[in-house]
């Protein structure tokens, strides 16, 4: 998995590529726990990741978490069909601001 971090001041943008499994969403959640704090907005371009499992869905949950706690917004983009069909499964297209 690679992750392309851009920042602009209380935004962060992070586009993960690859596959988010039990192997890579320790990475994701280290880089998020670096980046999260003061943020006001986060979001993940998912345009070339090819697959998550829940590990990575977990991730994605404990972020979406803290940034509701802060009063930040977490935002997933650019969501293939596969990936899509498994936050709409799992119920997270409720949860996560999906765009």
């Amino acid at each position: 998995m690679i992750i392309d971090i851009k920042k602009k001041q209380d935004k962060i943008t992070m586009k993960v590529c690859g596959r988010l499994d039990t192997t890579t969403a320790p990475q994701l959640e280290e880089e998020l726990g670096e980046e999260l704090s003061g943020r006001k907005e986060v979001v993940l371009d998912f345009a070339e990741l090819e697959y998550i499992s829940s590990a990575g869905l977990r991730v994605l949950l404990s972020a979406h978490k803290t940034m509701k706690k802060q009063g930040g917004k977490l935002i997933v983009r650019n969501v293939n069909e596969e990936v899509r069909e498994v936050f709409v499964i799992t119920g997270f297209s409720e949860i996560m601001d999906l765009e």
